[in-house]
């Protein structure tokens, strides 16, 4: 399939992802903003124990929002849910301007950090649960591809503004998303839930327009059906294989995406710039870092149904891995010897763009596709609620410490670390990591749960039966 028969798709999933560039503003905001708020002109006087909580605020209160998320995924539906992220986002951006003290700057970050836990939570479910086989990677790598846009359009325009001008523009991306996604249709599968068969196929009509066709509905219908026979209970998610196997794969990934130093980079990219001292603004530097990532992004949306899941992951770790050793080796020397480290001063310009387009190509972007499409229907919103939780507190544990490490033992320190992280997330990807490039839920389900292969022979034979125009 080409974008031009599944723009309807592709139309759904560019609003709904909105919500993820609401997110990477409030990702990005802390890059122009600390240097602000640490400044002895600062409008509001911060040190840096406070900075280093008004990054990672947001992030820890992520991790609340996603058990009610996941319940109101299965009892309202995933776009209803994906609507009412947007609520803390406008109340965060409201307090930000408001804001005449640091605790109103962590009171807007805990808002902010419950709508980020929604939409991260509902965005993948969404996205995976109407796209087409074919383009279902590509469609979730938009929560990435649109997410560095937030964080881009932080690094452009927060340098040259007020934080009350930055607040104003944030704030716009929220609302722009109510007003689009509200015509979107809601997810197929969540009629099919919910025992509405005529409302999904309504909605699937108008995800595929012309290239609909019947058969992809009664595959739908029957892998639900299959699926939703078993009541699912939080337990179910650790003691049935094919969810624990989903589960540990998931975290393994997402501890490797996390602890690459990919968080620090984001949150304290103009302070890394500024330490690395390579030649360039810390300013300028952003800007670079966001364009490539934006970039990258947009590039691996292409590629992840075409090269497959496994080998962009593969690229990703060893290259964000080698590049972390690499700029950790340069912070060493910056701190045993300025006469050393000024014949290498190019390091950084080199390779944090190496670093940044490893990152994006793969660890930044293939994650949710496999979030999307791993675990079946009945435990899917359970498995995203942890797997978010899970994420939630990885992030804040290295947006929290980088500061600490870097503060107390020094830059090079912390990047070691992430290098020797990233690359054992290279074997825990080739060990245990299945492709699933171009294959249907039913097809994934089968190589995890591999008592169901009888029922899932079955719904993959409708599938078979099932053609789309090209």
């Amino acid at each position: 399939m080409s974008i031009s028969s599944n723009w309807r798709e592709y139309l759904a999933a560019l609003s709904a992802t909105l919500i993820t560039a609401a997110a990477g503003t409030t990702v990005g905001w802390t890059s122009p903003t600390l240097p602000l708020l640490l400044d002895g002109d600062s409008p509001i006087p911060t040190t840096r124990d406070q900075a280093s909580w008004i990054a990672s605020l947001m992030i820890l209160c992520s991790a609340v929002s996603p058990i009610p998320a996941s319940y109101l995924a299965d009892r309202i539906g995933t776009k209803k849910t994906l609507l009412l992220a947007a609520i803390p986002y406008i109340v965060g951006w409201v307090l930000v301007m408001l804001a005449s003290n640091v605790l109103t700057i962590y009171a807007s970050r805990l808002v902010s950090g419950l709508g980020y836990g929604i939409a991260y939570t509902a965005a993948p479910m969404y996205l995976g649960e109407i796209a087409s086989d074919e383009v279902r990677g590509a469609m979730a790598t938009l929560i990435t591809v649109m997410s560095k846009f937030g964080i881009l359009s932080q690094y452009l325009i927060g340098p040259y503004v007020s934080m009350l001008g930055l607040a104003s523009f944030n704030i716009a991306i929220p609302i722009l998303f109510v007003v689009t996604f509200t015509a979107m249709p809601e997810s197929p599968y969540y009629f099919l839930k919910t025992k509405n068969p005529d409302e999904a196929e309504r909605s699937l009509k108008k995800l595929r327009g012309k290239a609909y066709i019947r058969g992809e509905l009664d595959s739908m219908t029957h892998l639900v059906n299959e699926n939703m026979k078993e009541d699912s209970s939080w337990g179910d998610l650790f003691t049935v294989g094919g969810n624990r196997k989903g589960l540990i794969i998931l975290m393994g990934i997402y501890f490797t995406q996390q602890f690459c130093g990919s968080t620090a980079f984001i949150a304290y990219a103009q302070e890394i710039f500024a330490a690395a001292d390579g030649g360039l603004g810390a300013s300028e530097s952003c800007m670079l870092f966001g364009t490539v990532q934006l970039l990258t992004s947009a590039l691996s949306s292409q590629l992840v149904d075409r090269l497959g899941r496994k080998p962009l992951l593969l690229v990703s770790s060893c290259g964000v891995g080698l590049s972390n050793l690499i700029i950790g080796a340069y912070f060493f020397m910056k701190h045993e010897s300025s006469e050393l480290v000024a014949a290498v001063r190019f390091i950084p310009i080199v390779v944090i763009p190496i670093f940044i387009f490893s990152y994006t190509i793969g660890l930044a972007t293939v994650p949710f596709a496999i979030t999307s499409e791993i675990f079946p229907t009945n435990i899917k919103s359970k498995a995203t609620c942890v797997i978010q939780i899970f994420v939630a507190l990885m992030t804040f544990a290295v947006t929290k410490l980088y500061q600490v490490v870097a503060d107390g033992l020094g830059h090079y320190v912390a990047f070691w670390g992430f290098g020797a992280l990233s690359l054992a997330g290279v074997a825990f990807i080739l060990a245990l990591l299945p492709e699933t490039k171009g294959q249907s839920f039913a097809s994934i389900q089968e190589k995890l749960y591999s008592k169901k292969k009888s029922v899932l022979k079955q719904s993959e034979s409708l599938m078979g039966s099932t053609h789309f125009n090209i």
